[in-house]
């Protein structure tokens, strides 16, 4: 695979530069960039601290960790954000919009949510048919709990 070089602005040193850990998992990790207090059902958009130029043709997906519900008892509130090549002027700061489900903090340089970079799709042509080649699955939702 080959090896992609992103131009990277921190707004803040009180956050741990962004890392890849090889073998782990190519999602990265994006931390609180300031202390933030929410009640619950409170909206806030909380920096993460960077801003970064992506190669044109590619985007950044940012979701919440897997412990980011337990820990912090926020969701996303646009479940996934989706940042384009082209939002990287010196100002375009990364934000996590934080929906509160109970009163909580959250501390700078927690780690509150992950991006991996993902190049854009190809062009799409739809082609309409009557039939698909497959057979059903049982409809949305039908592959069980196991």
């Amino acid at each position: 695979m080959e090896t992609k070089t992103i131009k990277i602005k921190y707004f803040t040193d009180q956050i741990e530069k962004l890392t890849y850990i090889d073998g782990k998992s190519d999602w990265i990790d994006l931390r609180a960039a300031a202390d933030v207090e929410l009640k619950k059902g409170e909206f806030k958009l909380i920096p993460l601290g960077v801003a970064m130029e992506l190669p044109k043709g590619y985007e950044a997906h940012i979701v919440p960790r897997s412990s980011t519900f337990k820990n912090f008892g926020v969701i996303q509130a646009n479940s996934c954000g989706i940042v384009d090549w082209s939002y990287h002027g010196d100002n375009d700061q990364y934000f996590f919009p934080a929906l509160a489900v109970r009163d909580t903090k959250i501390s700078v340089n927690d780690r509150i949510c992950q991006f991996r970079i993902v190049e854009n799709q190809p062009k799409i042509v739809f082609d309409e048919v009557e039939h698909l080649s497959d057979e059903d699955r049982g409809g949305f939702g039908s592959t069980g709990k196991q």
